[in-house]
């Protein structure tokens, strides 16, 4: 009874599992989060016995790529990495990911290359270089170059890849087409879809952490793993037009509350989106100068608001604005730039809303009150009869208990400098008005 068991588990135990992991379009901190977490969770699973990446990308975040390549390199089971469908490329990080998988695959009519760090790799024809051009370089972009390409050389030498193309891919930004990446030994194989790769693969053996291992992958499934909500929702905020505009709508909801303190539903959700949009800024590539300038910029607009000044602070907060919002995110890559169009919109919403609103608050906060009793303070009243310490006026056309520290005379003009419940206190009108109808009785 208990070999029939046995027996009867064994297909279901045997039968390879590959998780599926795509990365679609930029590489940045949301798919580093979707990679890294579904490589550590397959890892722990006794039936993946591969997993299978399938890349589409034009490239991404530096920082983001080595997240992904640190898990790779770091996992227990081979990746299997696939440029797929046609048409689909593995463009500059793409690259640098093909190359740190176990097996490299691509189908026809797909590419990869151009793998020059951006911030340094354009402007400028590398195969029309001469020696006072090379000079001219800045010691930074050498420091980039030099370690992009000792990085890429790594990742050839660990997988015993083409070396010298990959060099190129960085210093040139070389391209290869599926079939010469396969003739230059660039890739391992050239397929047109996930099961065939999987089919040329089984049985074959690859080292995987200095050890031999054999992929069995005969009647595997394929598990087409989709971002949880956590990925979807970094996703989001780390879009970095999501991110800025998180950003100031959190700094203007706590200028609200400051400015007009209340019930606090506008501090509330400010707090909430200054702290979401500082996660997202943290995980993006902040240059700090260009946070700065925005700051200031909404620091000068403010002052504007409080302080007239003809235009001066207002302009100089608009041309601060933009500047910083410009320089926020520290890379050429375009799809994680603030879109311009965002920017000079919300540059002349934000003036608008600053100057006009807060202004206008700033105002009102500052207006003497005219309604209630403590629009009694300042107020002129007429004394009734004479008395000394405590007596009665009128005020506005009412009878008042008052106190005043020195001597007051019938008819005279008095000025309130407080209110104690129904008692005010009152002192002589250094003004008095003139004619006032209050003196007739």
């Amino acid at each position: 009874m208990l070999s029939d068991l046995l027996a009867a588990e064994q297909p279901l135990s045997a039968q390879p599992h590959i998780p599926v992991l795509t990365i679609k379009g930029a590489i940045g901190p949301a798919v580093s989060d979707y990679i890294a977490k579904e490589i550590s969770k397959a890892n722990q699973q006794a039936q993946a016995s591969a997993i299978l990446l399938i890349l589409d990308t034009p490239g991404g975040l530096s920082s983001s790529l080595r997240d992904i390549n640190q898990r790779i390199l770091d996992s227990d089971i081979p990746l299997l990495c696939l440029v797929f469908p046609q048409g689909a490329r593995a463009a500059s990080a793409g690259t640098y990911i093909l190359y740190a998988c176990h097996i490299a695959a691509m189908s026809s009519a797909t590419t990869l290359g151009a793998a020059t760090p951006v911030n340094i790799g354009g402007g400028f024809t590398p195969k029309q270089e001469g020696k006072e051009a090379k000079q001219q370089k800045s010691a930074m972009e050498k420091k980039v170059l030099n370690d992009a390409i000792a990085y890429i050389r790594s990742l050839a030498q660990l997988r015993g890849r083409n070396v010298k193309w990959a060099e190129l891919a960085v210093s040139e930004g070389a391209t290869l087409s599926a079939q010469e990446a396969l003739a230059k030994n660039v890739i391992n194989y050239l397929v047109e879809s996930p099961e065939q790769l999987l089919q040329a693969l089984d049985g074959q053996t690859i080292i995987v952490k200095k050890h031999q291992y054999k992929l069995k992958l005969a009647g595997a499934q394929l598990d087409y793993r989709q971002p949880d909500w956590r990925s979807k929702f970094i996703a989001t905020i780390t879009d970095p037009n999501i991110a800025y505009i998180l950003m100031l709508i959190g700094i203007y909801g706590i200028l609200l509350e400051f400015y007009n303190p209340g019930i606090g539903i506008a501090g509330v959700t400010g707090a909430i989106s200054l702290f979401i949009a500082l996660y997202a800024f943290q995980l993006l590539p902040i240059n700090y100068a260009g946070l700065a300038l925005l700051l200031l910029g909404i620091t000068l607009l403010i002052v504007e608001s409080m302080i007239p000044s003809f235009g001066v602070f207002g302009i100089g907060g608009l041309i601060a604005f933009v500047l910083g919002s410009i320089f926020l995110i520290d890379t050429e890559q375009q799809q994680f730039q603030v879109s311009l169009k965002l920017i000079f919109t919300l540059a002349i919403a934000s003036g608008s809303f600053i100057v006009f609103m807060l202004g206008y608050i700033w105002r009102l906060r500052n207006n003497q009150v005219v309604s209630g009793i403590e629009a009694l303070v300042g107020a002129q009243g007429t004394v009734l009869e004479n008395f000394t310490g405590a007596g009665f006026i009128l005020l506005k056309g009412e009878r008042w208990a008052a106190v005043s520290p020195a001597q007051l005379q019938q008819g005279e003009q008095v000025t309130v400098n407080s209110i104690k419940g129904l008692t005010v206190s009152v002192t002589k009108s250094a003004n008095p008005k003139k004619n006032s109808p209050e003196i007739e009785r």
